[in-house]
């Protein structure tokens, strides 16, 4: 005997409610790892490292945090890339050797090769702590892959994006994808 239309309709009204229920859920926690990150305290570290990319909103951060706390060194992603400008006329202006201005390329152009990067830095220059300056939204995907591959304090200090709703939604998928990759493929793993 089929199914009558009656027992169809409350199966898709479940079916419906439980999808909306998971994306509100999705967003509410969205919201909590990629838009309320700010720590609740910040202290002063070895060295602030800006993270590549959307350069004019992170560089302003980096620059206020190193000398809000007299931080000595200030660490530039330097990546020649579109979104990397404001950092990368930083270091090709820099005069050096410089103590107080570090720019390093990362191996791959990514946050997975930063955080490599970093880890070099960090046993290079004998580090035990470092504030890292990132966009909220890439906040805990790029904490989880430098603390993956550090054993220095990794203090994580957000910048916060100018985003329409579509680039939020956007930036969500991303950093949920990236996220789960993080966690299941760890980096500096093997180190």
């Amino acid at each position: 005997m089929p199914p009558s239309v009656a027992a169809v309709n409350t199966a898709t009204r479940r079916v419906l409610a439980v999808a909306v229920g998971g994306l509100l859920l999705w967003l509410i926690i969205a919201l909590q790892l990629f838009v309320n990150v700010d720590p609740l305290s910040v202290h002063r570290t070895d060295a602030v490292i800006m993270l590549g990319g959307a350069a004019s909103e992170r560089l302003p951060v980096a620059r206020r945090f190193q000398a809000e706390f007299h931080v000595p060194v200030l660490v530039i992603s330097h990546t020649d890339t579109f979104g990397n400008r404001a950092a990368d006329e930083a270091c090709n202006s820099a005069a050096f050797p410089n103590a107080a201005v570090i720019c390093f390329r990362p191996p791959d152009l990514d946050t997975r090769g930063e955080a490599l990067a970093i880890s070099g830095l960090v046993k290079a220059n004998g580090w035990k702590s470092v504030t890292v300056v990132t966009s909220s939204y890439h906040l805990t995907r790029a904490g989880r892959l430098i603390g993956q591959c550090t054993t220095a304090d990794v203090q994580m200090v957000a910048s916060h994006p100018d985003l329409d709703l579509g680039q939020w939604l956007r930036r969500f998928v991303i950093e949920t994808g990236g996220l789960i990759d993080a966690s299941l493929r760890p980096e500096c793993a093997n180190q």
